[in-house]
């Protein structure tokens, strides 16, 4: 698949900048992760797949959290 046109959409909607040699491999990385995409969204997951972790920021020293 060509995703050259996505890649062109996105870049535009968040005013990136993809210079033209460094194209090729924007395209090549997009793709691995678009396949990669494709075997995760292709996993059957059940609820007790869920991590259920949640983050509670801590303070740095001397510091309160927010």
């Amino acid at each position: 698949m060509d995703h050259s046109a996505y890649i062109d959409a996105a870049a535009a909607t968040l005013g990136l900048k993809i210079a033209a040699e460094h194209r090729p491999g924007v395209l090549q990385f997009f793709g691995l992760a678009a396949g990669m995409a494709v075997l995760v969204q292709g996993l059957p997951l059940e609820p007790h797949d869920e991590s259920g972790n949640v983050f509670r920021p801590v303070a740095p020293a001397g510091q309160e959290a927010s």
